[in-house]
């Protein structure tokens, strides 16, 4: 069935921990003493994990999600040889905080993470105690709402997957965009043995070697010149591919996230071409051959990489895991998330759900499908459980473990899903809000206004269909669960946009 057109080295295996998926203790301290190192021979049997986060992804945007216009084979084979999940969610409809979410299994609004980190371009006009000593919220005379100052990065206190499994014994590799902060908060700041890109950047000021010269505030780490014209997504993949053949006769995890398919909207010209000279399909948004060449390069890094593991004989005991950061972009021309509503930094489905495959052979049957709600930020918990590790113990962990999904073994206890957006985005094109999904239904909270929509997913995945005032008991239940969320997921709760006492309405209104 097409989703976007039909809308409604060894086989063994480790023995799987028996560790707790959620932890609900409060924090007593900063960082969890170390894991002991596992025995030589656990090690030796250890699934390799391979986690690929593809930035402004939108849902539909694979074959094997519904598109007919863009060619994902490689990424249309991964799902058939393991399970494809249809509600799977980034934590947010912006890149950090779900970066944030994947790392440490925790939601935004929990980490402090609640929108993209802005880079901060010259480090010798900055300290640490001066960005810590600003105030603790912004505004303008034409925003009615003050809204809380985006931290400049992921605290090391935080616990990452990258620290977790460099204590049991794993190499660790990043490679692409991290945005979770500058030098000093870097990937190997992290837990990562291997960075290659990660920096402060969102995005690539191009997509083309020659990159920036170092020392530059735009400089991607470890990615230095070497071959004129020579395509990002391409240079990712190699570095991904040196990663695995360095490390075949150890256990590794490797978390690859290409810069691409965020703007700028580049691609090699033969894919281009490619698409500019394939038919169009009337009535459908993915239609642009230079977005389409971008994913057909993603596509081609996964071929790289199963290629790769497949001739080193380590493909049967690597655990691959694939999604994406936020919604696709459709606030210029990119994509079309349809039939998906909206797109990426809005509250829609649009701006929220992901592909979402993970392939790991003999204990995910393949050409599997499932529609149970899921985040990033259970990702940290299942891998975590995939390699007999412990999720951290002296903090909340939101994620949970989806392996018995996974495995066709069970389901997952949680009736909820949240989101909380208390920023303003592009310029004040997107306004804060806050989400609830629960079971089918999701409620919005627009702060400005006040006002909340309700949707039954189940019936109206396009979100057309407003049930707020139809359904006032419904969206009264669902307001009291987001508030109630709202008021414990941290310390204090979770941070508001406040009234604006200088707010000015434009002339005509506001």
């Amino acid at each position: 069935m097409n989703v976007r057109r039909a809308v409604n080295k060894s086989t063994t295996r480790m023995a799987l921990s028996l560790a707790p998926a959620a932890v609900l203790t409060l924090a007593t301290g900063c960082t969890a003493d170390p894991e002991p190192a596992p025995a030589k021979q656990d090690l030796m049997t250890a699934p390799n994990v391979i986690l690929v986060l593809v930035d402004d992804l939108g849902w539909a945007d694979l074959g094997c999600f519904g598109s007919e216009f863009y060619e994902t084979p490689n990424l249309d084979a991964l799902a058939a040889d393991g399970m494809r999940f249809t509600n799977a969610y980034a934590a947010c409809a912006v890149c950090s905080p779900t970066r944030a979410s994947i790392m440490t299994g925790r939601c935004p609004a929990r980490v402090g993470i609640m929108d993209w980190i802005r880079p901060l371009h010259d480090p010798s006009k900055w300290t640490e105690e001066g960005i810590r000593s600003q105030s603790e919220y912004v505004g303008g005379k034409d925003r009615r709402l003050l809204t809380p100052r985006v931290p400049r990065w992921m605290e090391r206190e935080e616990i990452t997957i990258a620290e977790i499994l460099k204590g049991r014994g794993y190499a660790t590799g990043f490679v692409g965009k991290w945005h979770l902060g500058p030098e000093g908060w870097f990937p190997e700041d992290q837990g990562f043995d291997f960075n290659a890109g990660g920096c402060a950047l969102g995005h690539p000021p191009h997509y083309f070697d020659p990159y920036p010269p170092e020392h530059q505030p735009s400089t991607f780490p470890n990615l230095p010149p070497r071959e004129e014209g020579e395509y990002l997504t391409d240079r990712e993949s190699d570095e991904a591919v040196g990663f695995i053949r360095r490390h075949a006769d150890e256990p590794f995890f490797l978390y690859l996230c290409h810069y691409a398919v965020h703007s700028p909207i580049q691609a090699k010209q033969d894919l281009i071409d490619h698409y500019e000279a394939k038919p169009k399909i009337e009535g459908d948004g993915q239609n642009y051959p230079p977005y389409a060449a971008m994913v057909h390069s993603v596509d081609d890094a996964m071929g790289a990489i199963l290629k790769t593991i497949e001739e080193l004989g380590i493909a049967d005991n690597t655990l691959i895991i694939f999604t994406g950061d936020n919604g696709g972009a459709t606030h210029f021309r990119a994509t079309d998330n349809r039939p998906l509503r909206s797109g990426k930094g809005r509250p829609y489905e649009g701006g929220i759900r992901e592909p979402f495959i993970v392939r790991w052979p003999g204990r995910v049957k393949p050409g599997t499908v499932s529609d149970v709600p899921i985040s990033t930020i259970d990702l940290l918990p299942t891998i975590c459980e995939a390699v007999g590790a412990e999720v951290p113990q002296d903090r909340p962990i939101d994620g949970l473990n989806l392996l018995p999904l996974m495995q066709g073994t069970g389901t997952i206890q949680r009736e909820d899903l949240y989101w909380h957006f208390p920023h303003y985005w592009a310029g004040q094109f997107v306004r804060p809000y806050s989400i609830i999904r629960s079971g089918d239904w999701k409620l919005i909270k627009h702060y400005e206004t006040g006002k909340v929509e309700l949707y039954n997913l189940g019936d109206d995945i396009g979100e057309k269909n407003d049930l707020a005032t139809a359904m006032p008991e419904k969206a009264t239940e669902l307001a009291a669960k987001l508030a109630a969320w709202l008021a414990g997921v941290s310390e204090g709760g979770a941070k508001m946009p406040r009234e604006n006492p200088d707010f000015q309405p434009a002339a005509g209104g506001g």
